[in-house]
């Protein structure tokens, strides 16, 4: 056996490359930067590429609301009397011929319309569904996309496809490239946030390269957080440890680390120890940042939330605070949209346990003066079917649907009160004005004063970009 295997003094040598130098890079690029003068985004940046911003941004920060599953455009903002006329009927085969269905393959293709009434709210006069009684109320704030395209049509795929771009797995999510590219505007929190909730029929499983940093250093990854008991696992010390005998620890490592690393590099030690880094500095912020007694108890009732009880509710409230801290990419999971049957029933437990703390997001942002350059955006991977299909006793649902379906956005340079794009008159293809899910990516980046064709980090031989090598454009009919 070698010597050295087992000598611990040449094990924190060689192992320790690095770590230290870049953990104290890290720390005086952090003090400088809250010495700095702010950047044209109004407040000094930690991180981020040279050069980024390209222009001036409209948004600071991004918070994603994916319902996970699907949700139906048809029971939500996308109102077709056509096909409500049509109910029972079978669909038109110059429809649906050579079109891609998940589970309807060989059956007899019949429509239905929507299994609720809709309403027009607003000056705007946005349709909107009875499931959605308070998003409703944001009728003159939101812009809702009717004609959204994806190109993945069973569920991991799709979740794969809508965060990076493309259904090839290990590629990085957009939170990744957010934070990678522009860094954050908290040193004292991760940059990119993960929460998740559920109820209803089906909850799917979202699997963690949904928010993986792919090739991008690993310290951009999205870090989930739990919306039960403790925000992070191990916040605390164990008994024992103080924070001051901790920050020796860490301070005596950096000494041995930068010594050594005026020879050698290693990026993903750099990244771990920009992880401890992180996580030493958590120890002070997350305890603050759960204790939402700081509240008042009508901000609580607006949401609906009782914090720390794992609902919907609650992770809106506590994606407000992340926005609040300067947190860039918050991304919140609902899962059980996935309406295969039993339809109205589910979309009144999936839309109830979203719809209110949805409206009230948006409307605490706009009233604190976040929602300027806070942009919201909210929808599922794809939407459902004009076809229906009967579950038994569980009573008809919605298959998945690809080629047309609806998100909405709000807030960051977006025009308030507009309805983009429709589908025809079944709710099946999107006919004017397609947004397609690169379109969207694109359209995000515009919004953070980022060019998608310019932001590309080479892996592999490619120049590889979140928007991918198809045509993509920012939507700018949208834009404020």
């Amino acid at each position: 056996m070698h010597p050295n295997l087992l000598n611990r003094r040449t094990f924190l040598r060689d192992t320790g490359v690095g770590i230290g130098a870049t953990a104290l890079a890290g720390l005086l690029a952090r003090d400088a930067a809250a010495s700095a003068s702010p950047s044209a985004g109004g407040a000094a940046l930690l991180g981020g590429l040279p050069g980024l911003p390209h222009f001036a941004p409209k948004a600071k920060r991004v918070i994603f609301l994916c319902m996970a599953g699907g949700p139906s455009h048809l029971e939500s903002f996308d109102n077709k009397p056509k096909l409500t006329e049509l109910s029972g009927q079978p669909m038109p085969e110059s429809i649906t011929a050579g079109q891609p269905i998940a589970q309807l393959q060989g059956t007899e293709l019949i429509a239905h319309g929507a299994m609720t009434r809709f309403k027009r709210y607003g000056q705007s006069g946005l349709e909107v569904s009875d499931f959605f009684p308070h998003t409703a109320r944001l009728a003159d704030d939101i812009t809702v996309i009717k004609s959204m395209v994806t190109e993945q049509i069973n569920h991991d795929p799709a979740h794969t496809f809508m965060n990076t771009g493309t259904a090839i797995s290990g590629r990085p999510s957009m939170g990744s490239w957010v934070n990678y590219g522009l860094g954050s505007e908290c040193d004292n929190l991760p940059g990119f946030v993960v929460l998740m909730s559920h109820s209803g029929r089906n909850p799917q499983p979202l699997s963690s390269r949904q928010w993986s940093a792919g090739f991008l250093p690993g310290r951009h990854q999205g870090v989930p957080f739990n919306a039960t008991g403790d925000v992070v696992h191990y916040v605390g010390n164990p008994p024992g440890v103080d924070r001051q005998s901790q920050r020796r620890l860490i301070d005596r490592v950096t000494q041995l680390d930068a010594h050594r690393n005026q020879q050698t590099a290693n990026p993903a030690i750099d990244s771990r120890i920009a992880a401890y880094e992180l996580a030493f500095r958590m120890q002070a912020s997350v305890p603050t940042l759960a204790d939402c007694s700081d509240e008042p108890r009508s901000v609580l009732e607006k949401y609906g939330a009782t914090p720390g009880d794992g609902t919907f509710a609650s992770n809106c409230l506590l994606a407000r605070r992340l926005a609040e801290r300067g947190v860039r990419f918050i991304q919140l999971y609902h899962k059980g949209w996935d309406h295969h049957g039993g339809l109205k029933n589910n979309m009144t437990i999936s839309a109830g346990s979203t719809d209110r703390p949805c409206w009230a997001l948006v409307d605490d942002l706009k009233s604190r003066g976040l929602l300027d350059d806070t942009l919201v955006i909210w929808g599922g991977e794809f939407g459902r079917t004009p076809m229906v299909q009967n579950k038994g006793s569980e009573g008809i649902g919605r298959d998945h649907h690809i080629k047309g379906f609806t998100m909405w956005m709000a807030g960051g340079g977006v025009k308030p009160g507009v309805s983009y794009g429709a589908t025809d008159d079944f709710g099946y293809h999107a006919t004017e004005n397609p947004v397609h899910v690169r379109d969207l990516h694109a359209t995000m980046l515009a919004l953070l004063g980022v060019d998608h064709a310019r932001f590309a980090v080479k892996h592999q031989g490619l120049d590889l970009k979140l928007t991918g090598v198809e045509p993509a454009r920012v939507v700018r009919e949208v834009l404020a």
